[in-house]
């Protein structure tokens, strides 16, 4: 790779508006934690990944859907603060914008989400072929499952005709088609994602269940225990620097960003996923999704 050039990335999915609570730990069914101090941030695992691979080095633009509210007027505004195409990032006039509850506690500063309904769930195959001459010139494409699953089928057959690596983060974790994951150049699933789709709770398991359905490669997220990755050179554990977490809420939305942006570059995908792990050790070490982003140089 030139070291002057910069991938083309596009990124289609969701865009949030995180509401964040910590806690002392994470509260049991029925119980109330006190005391937690509140903060609101941009999220999204769409709109994470965006500034994520912006912050890397890539052109990127972002295909996404938000309500004509405060929060989606902001979260458009903060994506161009990173440079981020937002022209496909379009309006739905009587939906809310995205809304994410998140609670973060315990002393590894885990995290549980709930997302409602909102635009993103309007999000449709149309919004993608609007942006199909993006798609053609891209390096890379990257989705996820907090939207439809038809604007992703959409995204992968145009990555498929161009010969644009396409890669999926399966999260939420739900069942998609065999013919989608046939189309599949890289998977990025958590252990959980991958147990989810799979019943295995191993992850060596659950990859190679999964590359036996059709997928390419798979990269499968450890947590403070690095990633998982099976190339061609079968498979590699990747160990993660050892970090004091504050956040892990957009920990994998980092991984899977740094992960495509170095597939873009030329890398292969232990280089990629050893970079990666690296940006989402940096990512976990401050409060917020897409304000936790590392920057290139801090690399």
């Amino acid at each position: 790779m030139k070291s002057e050039y910069r991938p083309r990335i596009v990124v289609i999915g969701s865009s949030n508006t995180d509401l964040v609570v910590q806690c002392a730990r994470l509260p049991r069914p029925g119980e109330t934690q006190p005391g937690g101090n509140f903060a609101r941030y941009a999220g999204g695992k769409g709109a994470n990944q965006a500034v994520a691979a912006a912050r890397a080095g890539a052109r990127v633009a972002f295909v996404g859907a938000h309500g004509d509210d405060a929060f989606g007027r902001e979260a458009k505004a903060g994506l161009r603060r990173e440079g981020v195409h937002t022209v496909h990032f379009r309006p739905y006039p009587g939906e809310p914008s995205g809304i994410a509850l998140i609670l973060v506690g315990g002393r590894s500063r885990e995290n549980l989400i709930a997302v409602a309904k909102s635009a993103n769930d309007r999000l449709s195959g149309a919004d993608v072929l609007a942006a199909e001459t993006l798609i053609a010139k891209s390096d890379a494409v990257l989705c996820q499952l907090e939207i439809p699953e038809e604007p992703v089928e959409v995204a992968a057959a145009l990555a498929q005709r161009y010969g644009v690596p396409f890669l999926l983060n399966p999260a939420p974790a739900r069942r998609f088609s065999a013919r989608l994951l046939r189309q599949v150049h890289i998977l990025i699933p958590n252990a959980s994602e991958a147990e989810a789709l799979t019943g295995l709770s191993d992850p060596k398991a659950a990859a190679r269940a999964l590359l036996g359905k059709g997928c390419g490669q798979i990269a499968i997220t450890l947590g403070a225990r690095g990633a998982l990755v099976c190339d061609d050179a079968g498979f590699t554990q990747i160990p993660a620097p050892r970090v004091k977490p504050v956040d892990t809420v957009g920990a994998g939305d980092c991984f899977a960003a740094w992960l495509t942006v170095g597939i873009a570059e030329g890398m292969t995908l232990l280089q990629a996923s050893t970079r990666a792990v690296r940006a989402a050790s940096i990512a976990v070490t401050r409060p917020g999704a897409q304000a936790g982003m590392p920057r290139r140089e801090e690399l």
